[in-house]
């Protein structure tokens, strides 16, 4: 029976009228409706499905936007945005122009925070507290939904610990359900999975104070004996007493999905002042069979499906993912290099490296949601003649940015990086395009930057970077899979400093690297008969092949640099950089991501928007020929 037709929904106020056996058939209605929307559109299946009855209690409880909700990574907000006025725009999910898949500001008031990476929900919340409270609004409340996973990040710990230090009135929602993208690792992890064995603690606090008085002999004795001793024998068998040690208050574990449990202990946590923690015990995927049998990640977030199945619908695939490339190469090499280690800020599944795993467990460390850990974890492995890797994303790169130049780079340790989705990624928006790390890892002395144009040159970069042994090296890699070049079974090395040109031409040199080969050279094909494109493969991003690019300016042929990276600070910026210290000025033309903050949408769309599909290409490299040949004259 459905309650009541979701687009009809502005705001969530009418849920404060609304019974528990009606709230329960609303979240039915939710989970049916996410179900079959996202089985057309993809998207943060799993996570959505284990919030349905926290996000209604939440919303019931608290007065959003004057409360503030601000959820961690944001995946997981559908159903908050079904509930503030947004289940119209759902047929665009993710798509340009669209709905996005995390909280955006300017969509609604009810988002108060935007966010995409992890562990950041409890530093804004303590800072949004901090505000109400000089501003006069001590009765708002701020309120972090954060997951078991995200717990992990060191931002969240360290949040955790200046909230509990300087009891703000924060209320912190730990949404438990064993899994971030990837099942969860690490100490944390199994703390909590005693927790979720625990009785609740607002019972369990009065039950134990009554075990101690009825131990015999000496329970009387240890009652009046102060406080230490009771502390003790509590923090053995009361779960939270860690969070309690920090300074919050804390209620649970409680079951996510009973309504009236979790509007009751909500209600409990709301009337006490200073920090709060409410365990709650949720299911990813709950209500999908397909999603809550998933132990992988699969359904976290995914393309189109069928839900009668739960199949998942693909494209056409022309290669094998780059991911698995890279994978695979590192396994192979690892099976007669001995030294070769695999380290994954929980990206395990994304970047496919469960290969490596099931050959090499003991070589393999999945740290969890924790990228500065994995880089200087990489770091002590290398002083010991290890040859660790970083699998790690472009967008999660950044977290680490001081590791990399203050304990690789500096030291310049061996260690390799394969750099998973750089380049624009798509759906998932702002948030997580890969296009900044050429810009911050370019600068930083010591470090080689490579990508290959396709799946077959990937295998031998991310050979030659294994075999590299003179400092930090990295190598990028796109989201998706190869265009089909035919792959060689024996791996080779690759020079480091050595560009390769692809076609000759002799009107202009297109300098690129990465997919933008394959659109440099179909920008040639375009020009046929107009302009005579050079193309040249530029995999070596860092070092540039000096060689080349002296005999270049020595031929006077105009240049164009083109990357699908920032452009401020990028592979253009290095290229004029080198004819500037060599005293030459070519005519250079730049093109690349601008300087502003790409959305979400197909990534063919976001190219067209700014400029870089191959006939926009063709067109700004004809009228740039046709400018430099004007002045020439």
């Amino acid at each position: 029976m459905v309650i009541m037709d979701l687009t009809s929904i502005q705001d969530p106020s009418f849920l404060k009228k609304m019974s528990v056996p009606e709230l329960e058939a609303l979240g039915a209605d939710i989970r049916r409706f996410l179900i079959e929307k996202l089985a057309e559109t993809g998207g943060h299946l799993g996570p959505n499905l284990g919030v349905v009855e926290l996000t209604l209690a939440l919303h019931r409880v608290f007065d959003s936007p004057k409360d503030q909700l601000v959820w961690d990574v944001g995946h997981q907000a559908y159903v908050h945005k079904i509930l503030t006025g947004r289940t119209s725009q759902f047929d665009t999910l993710r798509q340009y122009n669209g709905l996005c898949g995390f909280p955006k500001r300017c969509e609604s008031d009810h988002d108060v925070w935007e966010t995409g990476h992890s562990s950041t929900s409890l530093s804004a919340a303590m800072g949004i507290a901090i505000a109400n409270e000089l501003k006069g609004r001590a009765n708002d409340r701020a309120i972090a939904i954060i997951g078991d996973g995200a717990l992990t990040g060191g931002m969240a710990l360290e949040a955790l610990n200046h909230i509990g230090a300087e009891k703000q009135n924060v209320i912190v929602i730990l949404n438990d359900n064993e899994m971030s993208i990837a099942p969860n690792v690490g100490a944390l992890h199994n703390m909590l999975g005693r927790m979720r064995s625990s009785r609740k603690l607002k019972h369990a606090r009065e039950e134990v104070e009554t075990l101690i008085k009825h131990i015999p002999i000496v329970g009387n004795s240890l009652e009046r004996s102060g406080e230490r001793v009771k502390d003790m024998l509590k923090s053995a068998l009361i779960p939270g007493t860690f969070f309690e040690e920090l300074g919050f208050t804390y209620f649970g574990p409680t079951d996510g999905h009973d309504l009236r449990d979790l509007l009751e202990t909500l209600e409990y946590a709301k009337k006490i002042d200073g920090p709060v923690i409410v365990h709650v015990i949720t299911k990813k995927g709950k209500g999908y069979r397909p999603a809550e049998l998933d132990g992988v990640g699969t359904w976290h977030g995914l393309g189109p499906y069928k839900i009668e199945s739960g199949e998942v619908i693909k494209g056409k695939v022309k290669g094998p993912s780059y991911s698995k490339v890279v994978a695979e190469t590192i396994t192979k090499v690892a099976e007669t290099d001995e030294r070769v280690t695999l380290i994954t800020p929980a990206m395990s599944v994304g970047s496919k490296l469960d290969c490596f795993n099931k050959q090499f467990p003991e070589r393999m460390f999945d740290v969890g949601i924790a990228e500065q850990h994995a880089v200087t974890l990489a770091g002590g492995q290398a002083t010991q003649g290890l040859k660790p890797v970083v699998s790690i994303y472009s967008t999660f790169f950044q977290r680490a940015y001081d590791q990399l130049v203050h304990d690789i780079c500096r030291q310049n340790l061996n260690v390799v990086f394969t750099i998973d989705r750089s380049g624009l990624v798509g759906a998932d928006g702002e948030t997580h395009q890969g296009v900044f790390d050429i810009a911050f890892m370019r600068h930083v002395p010591n470090i080689r930057i490579l990508m290959a144009k396709d799946e077959e040159e990937l295998q031998h970069l991310v050979y030659s970077a294994l075999k590299y042994d003179d400092g930090p090296i990295a190598v990028r890699f796109p989201r998706g899979e190869g265009i089909g070049t035919p792959m060689s079974e024996t791996l080779r090395e690759l020079p480091l400093d050595v560009w390769e040109t692809v076609a000759d031409g002799t009107d202009v040199a297109i300098l690129t690297f990465g997919p933008q080969v394959q659109d440099a050279l179909e920008v040639r094909a375009l020009l046929e008969g107009q302009v005579s494109v050079r193309v040249i493969n530029a995999r070596t991003i860092k070092p540039l092949d000096d060689v080349m690019l002296s005999a270049l300016y020595a031929e006077g042929i105009p240049i164009v640099t083109l990357e699908e990276a920032a452009l401020a600070g990028g592979f253009g910026s290095s290229v004029l950089e080198h004819a500037s210290d060599a005293g030459q000025f070519p005519r250079v033309l730049r093109l690349g991501i601008p300087d502003r903050y790409i959305e979400h949408g197909g990534v063919n769309q976001l190219l067209e928007e700014i400029g870089l599909r191959p006939t926009q290409i063709a067109d700004s490299v004809q009228q740039f020929v046709q400018v430099t040949n004007r002045q020439n004259v």
